[in-house]
């Protein structure tokens, strides 16, 4: 998708938010008050509307665009060759191949390109390495990454968890924990069923809409031009990490977990980048997310055991000296924790041998071809001419031949050759301003009312 379209999809996911919130208020009575209910229905509304947007949009790009009137047209490889006016009429794919007297020999697929005798000499495209359509879901990009690779992201969670703390820290200042407030629904819940939906359904469902679709699509052009696709990587990686890490943590609704979500955010997206992947950042959000709700578990156990309710009540009674006693040891740690983790995402780039890649995020300027993504065929440039006359646009959009010459055979498909590149898209638009609003208004409203 555009970047267009990954706004509308953003903006999208605000609005059933708001609908689903809707419904729980005046019609929540309707449903069971289960905390797996209500993850299931956060899940939900990231995933179903992606989906959606992938289906339809992926379709649309999958179907080919009709030629321009009075562009040259370059017959694609196994379908028919349209003959060329006043010359008998070519031999079909399939028949054999007999010269005709007087009449230049159109090039095969496969076979030499033979010069037409007061005509520019144009080589057939490369079939082998012709841009394909997109298969579904293809924008999620998973690929496989080593054993050493999946250890070192491991470590590298370990290693920001202090900063993650130091933020979270500061947040409350200001607001509350959400986190410790849903706690004791949480370690109410059998441990097998929060373990799923937090540590492993949850992360999944996060990564595959903020990273595979709505980063990549800021990241991407991939447009389809002319019957050609672009897949092209746009030198905007410094503001694509950023704006997909907004989001990602504006969806969480509050501004605790805001703020720390877009470190995350952050941290995630470069994983992605340096492993290839986007099981790099998956496996990552879970190994976080399961620490947490083992974490939970295994101190509401110890606790409750030894110290009983006295702890719960005085971990709900933090003054600002304590929080200001907790920043500044866990900002020492961070300081010292989260260069190392910065360096073990430089490893993982090495290992996965992405380092060109991983530095070409930091850049900034016009389109990269990406990794494995053919650049567009061009037309010959008048020093390829040979001193013969360019085609004309009328030697080659002929009338089609009659039904009656296709020997059975489909229709000549034409695809239309260009040298223009897709339109640029911008990453800001209308609708994600909107959504950036609407999300903003809410987490003001809950911090203020609530």
């Amino acid at each position: 998708m555009t970047s267009k379209r990954a706004n509308w999809l953003f903006l999208t996911i605000i609005l059933v938010h708001f609908g689903v919130v809707a419904f729980l208020i005046f019609g929540g009575g309707l449903l069971p008050d289960s905390l797996v209910l209500n993850f299931l229905l956060s899940q939900g509304i990231l995933v179903v509307p992606t989906l959606i947007f992938l289906l339809i949009f992926e379709r649309r790009e999958r179907q080919p665009v009709p030629p321009v009137p009075g562009a040259p047209q370059i017959p694609m490889s196994g379908m028919a060759q349209v003959p060329m006016s006043g010359a008998p009429h070519m031999p079909m794919p399939g028949m054999p191949q007999a010269p005709m007297p007087g009449t230049p020999q159109m090039p095969m697929p496969g076979m030499a390109h033979m010069p037409m005798s007061g005509m520019a000499q144009v080589p057939m495209p490369d079939m082998a390495n012709a841009p394909r359509a997109p298969r579904p879901l293809e924008a999620a990009a998973f690929h496989r990454v080593k054993i050493s690779t999946l250890l070192m992201i491991a470590l590298c969670t370990f290693l920001i968890m202090p900063l993650v703390t130091v933020l979270n820290t500061l947040t409350m200042f200001f607001t509350d924990n959400a986190v410790a407030a849903l706690e004791g629904d949480i370690v109410s819940t059998p441990f097998p069923a929060m373990l799923f939906m937090i540590g492993i359904f949850g992360p999944f469902c996060e990564e595959f809409v903020f990273r595979g679709v709505i980063y990549r699509s800021y990241r991407r052009s991939g447009e389809w031009e002319n019957n050609m696709r672009y897949k092209t990587l746009r030198n905007n990686g410094v503001s694509a990490v950023i704006l997909s890490s907004l989001l990602f943590g504006l969806m969480h609704m509050n501004f605790n977990q805001a703020v720390y979500a877009f470190a995350i955010g952050v941290f995630l997206v470069m994983l992605v980048e340096a492993a290839g992947s986007l099981w790099a950042s998956v496996f990552c959000h879970m190994f976080f997310n399961s620490c947490q709700v083992v974490l939970m578990y295994v101190s509401e156990s110890l606790l409750d055991s030894v110290y009983g309710q006295a702890v719960n009540e005085t971990a709900g009674q933090l003054t600002t000296q304590d929080l200001l006693a907790a920043l500044s040891i866990y900002l020492v740690i961070a300081a010292v924790t989260t260069p190392i983790a910065g360096c073990v995402i430089a490893w993982i780039a090495k290992n996965e041998g992405r380092q060109e890649v991983f530095r070409a995020l930091f850049r900034r300027g016009g389109r990269t071809v990406g990794r494995g993504m053919p650049e567009p065929n061009v037309p010959p440039q008048p020093a390829q001419w040979n001193g013969q006359t360019p085609l004309q646009s009328a030697q080659w959009n002929q009338q089609m031949p009659p039904p009656a010459q296709w020997n059975g055979q489909t229709p000549p498909q034409l695809v239309q050759w260009s040298v223009s590149e897709p339109r640029a898209d911008y990453l800001l638009s209308v609708p994600l301003i909107i959504a950036v609003v609407l999300c903003l208004g809410y987490m003001s409203l809950e911090l203020f009312l609530l």
